[in-house]
């Protein structure tokens, strides 16, 4: 049976890998100085970043070529298992590790925003991939933080590492930003198989058997997390991925309402909803109309 170790304090985090504990809620950690440790998979309870040193290949946007050979951020939220069993194997790691607890942060404006840094939920295969300028922006914020962190702690330590932690996870979501840009064909691709996967549904009856189709739903369909799903369709199209969901269909609902031989209730409860109000006040909020009033109009 596969291990899971728990991580629930930075202290065990930094006795896992062998390093010293000098503040009680975060560590930055250069692998580099760690000879080697064994591989387990942790449940986390603390916040981790993880630069690792992988290669990914070259990648183009336009004519202008990019190189993202140069590191993989991974980003691990409290909750979350992570990691790999070496099976025994003690292995020589590669890169950095910011980690720190919740507590660090609570009461900050960091505290408050974390959830808008998405890619915390992220899965592994949806790491943020790095050039070369960005992986030394990366690296020059750890080591601001490390240094910060080596000082004795007086009443403006708490704010300088959580301000540093904020401008570290700002440059995260720009970088993340650039991905999404330089990976617009794969996008688009993702985009057609969302449409696709949207028409079969409706198509084939599974709205009015399953419900509504959810942005989960369709993540997974799309083997993707939803929250890289979500921010996926809003770089990509402007809107969120539910109001993608709903746009798509309302119009699969304007075809249905001028079928005379079916109610509103009917054209509800195929197209996934439990309660025809429910689909009314969302046709209305849509269009301006309810179904009724749509129907008459259009058939005048």
């Amino acid at each position: 049976m596969e291990q899971v170790n728990r991580i629930d304090t930075v202290g065990q985090y930094n006795a896992y890998v062998g390093v010293d504990t000098q503040h009680p809620l975060i560590s930055v950690v250069n692998f580099n100085e760690v000879p080697t440790i064994q591989h387990f998979r942790h449940y986390m309870g603390v916040y981790a970043v993880f630069l690792k040193n992988i290669k990914c290949g070259n990648m183009t946007y336009g004519c202008q070529p990019y190189d993202y050979e140069d590191g993989t951020l991974v980003f691990v939220s409290p909750g979350q298992v992570y990691g790999i069993d070496s099976n025994g194997q003690a292995m020589k790691p590669s890169g950095y590790a910011l980690v720190f607890h919740p507590d660090l942060i609570k009461g900050t404006n960091l505290g408050k925003a974390i959830k808008d840094y998405s890619f915390f939920s992220y899965d592994v295969h949806e790491a943020l991939h790095l050039s070369k300028k960005e992986r030394k922006t990366i690296e020059d914020t750890l080591r601001k933080i490390a240094e910060e962190i080596g000082q004795n702690i007086d009443k403006h330590s708490k704010t300088l590492i959580v301000s540093n932690i904020e401008v570290l996870l700002n440059y995260c979501m720009r970088f993340y930003d650039r991905q999404f840009i330089t990976r617009n064909n794969v996008n688009k691709d993702i985009l057609v198989r969302f449409e696709e996967l949207l028409n079969s549904y409706f198509a084939s009856g599974k709205a009015k058997a399953e419900g509504l189709p959810s942005v989960a739903y369709c993540a997974d369909q799309l083997h993707l997390s939803p929250n890289y799903f979500g921010d996926l369709i809003k770089k990509e199209t402007g809107n969120t991925a539910l109001d993608y969901i709903q746009t798509r269909l309302i119009d699969e609902a304007k075809g249905k309402i001028f079928d005379a031989e079916k109610s509103i209730n009917d054209v509800a409860g195929e197209l996934g909803f439990k309660y025809q109000q429910h689909f009314t006040r969302l046709f209305k909020l849509k269009t301006g109309m309810t179904p009724n009033e749509y129907r008459n109009v259009n058939q005048n």
